[in-house]
């Protein structure tokens, strides 16, 4: 029988899962982006946008909606937590690689750009580790 886990565990969870309905939101607002705003953005992040292969999109989708489920199921305390948040990070991972280092999306909004990806890249590693270490303390079952 699985161990109950201290109430601190669903206050993480819930925040967890907050945390990437907010990056799902952000998501839904960059696919359903209407073709009058795109027009209406400055021509380099135009271009940036326009230029966004479908892989770094699946990326995004993968990150932030297998974000939303683990979270989802650490909430619920299954096991199926951590390799959905395991999916979840790398997705994270694909999609600033491809931000960073092949759209080169610093050149465009700057040096400050990069605050909101670390965080992002920080958060999702900890709900990884916080997954496994959940799962080795008997809280999932």
């Amino acid at each position: 029988m699985p161990a109950n886990p201290p109430k601190w565990f669903y206050a993480a969870a819930v925040i967890a899962l907050v945390w990437n309905l907010m990056g799902a939101a952000a998501f839904i607002s960059h696919a359903t982006i209407s073709e009058e705003a795109i027009a209406a953005l400055p021509e380099a992040e135009r271009a940036l946008y326009e230029a966004v292969p479908l892989w770094a999109t699946i990326a995004f989708a993968v990150a932030v909606f297998g974000g939303a489920l683990g979270s989802l199921f650490l909430l619920l305390r299954r096991k199926l937590a951590e390799p959905v948040l395991i999916a979840s990070f790398a997705g994270i991972l694909i999609q600033f690689v491809h931000s960073f280092f092949i759209a080169k999306s610093m050149d465009v909004y700057g040096p400050g750009s990069i605050v909101m990806p670390v965080m992002v890249i920080v958060i999702g590693a900890a709900l990884v580790w916080f997954a496994q270490k959940a799962g080795k303390a008997g809280w999932l079952r």
